[in-house]
């Protein structure tokens, strides 16, 4: 199976991606009052939490940056483009498990399932991603035409996560342990990424060392577009979006050899 016979699978079961990725954003607000109103009160209250907390209560600053709600903006920027990236991961690694039941009882494409995790996952960053833009807007912080550089960003960043959400979920499948530890590899990751430190203010030593992150390089592009308002280091992308490739053509290779032994082991 070649990425031509996967994406041409993907195309002849689309409806049933854009019915399960609909199904799954109803059944998550169904039984509450407010319904899908859930989905922007809780990124909204976030971003009024730290607008009000860090830029006005502590007076938090970024080094060399005059505005008040340049750290809020900044904390947003990595925030809310990590958990993307932690949905994507952590959903990614249990997906295969989750819908045991519905691999043994229908036959349909195997991708599809990290396809309908990686689609919910955008639905839900890109209710996060417009408030956040309302905010930026009505906070006079803008960006403009840079504003069109998060596009590609983004893109690198959604096939890195794809690459080992599917990675990590098929090695899951035979070896549990595997979800245990993506978890706990998550939390000392998040910390290793300078989401609510700046780079800038940690030591050389340190600093070479999250250079090999490759979550940190898509982090400071964001912060840059967002904070600075400017073009990100386009070089500064290319190992992570080798590093994005490479994996999505590892987990795929590993998915095409182990999608058979999965419903067994499942």
């Amino acid at each position: 199976m070649v990425i031509g016979d996967l994406l041409d699978a993907i195309w002849r079961y689309r409806g049933f991606v854009a019915g399960s990725v609909k199904r799954e954003f109803a059944a998550r607000y169904r039984s509450s009052l407010l319904g899908a109103a859930w989905a922007v009160l809780n990124p909204l209250a976030m971003i009024v939490v730290y607008a009000v907390i860090f830029s006005q209560i502590m007076q938090a600053r970024l080094p060399g940056m005059d505005s008040a709600f340049a750290y809020t903006i900044y904390l947003c920027a990595g925030v809310f483009t990590w958990g993307l990236f932690a949905e994507i991961v952590n959903r990614g690694q249990s997906v295969f498990i989750d819908n045991a039941n519905l691999l043994k009882k229908l036959n349909f494409p195997r991708i599809c399932l990290p396809i309908i995790v990686a689609s919910n996952a955008l639905i839900n960053f890109a209710i996060v991603f417009a408030l956040f833009l309302g905010f930026l807007a009505v906070s006079g912080n803008f960006p403009g035409i840079v504003l069109l550089a998060a596009a590609p960003v983004l893109l690198i960043q959604v096939v890195f996560s794809m690459g080992l959400g599917i990675l990590v979920g098929v090695l899951n499948v035979f070896f549990r342990d595997v979800g245990q530890m993506t978890g706990v590899l998550l939390q000392f990751w998040f910390w290793l990424t300078p989401i609510v430190y700046p780079i800038s203010i940690v030591p050389e030593s340190v600093k070479s060392l999250l250079e090999w992150n490759p979550m940190t390089a898509l982090v400071v592009a964001y912060q840059t577009i967002f904070v600075n308002q400017a073009w990100p280091e386009w070089p500064s992308l290319l190992p992570a979006s080798v590093l994005a490739l490479l994996l999505c053509a590892l987990a795929l290779s590993l998915f095409r050899k182990r999608a058979g032994e999965m419903v067994d082991e499942l």
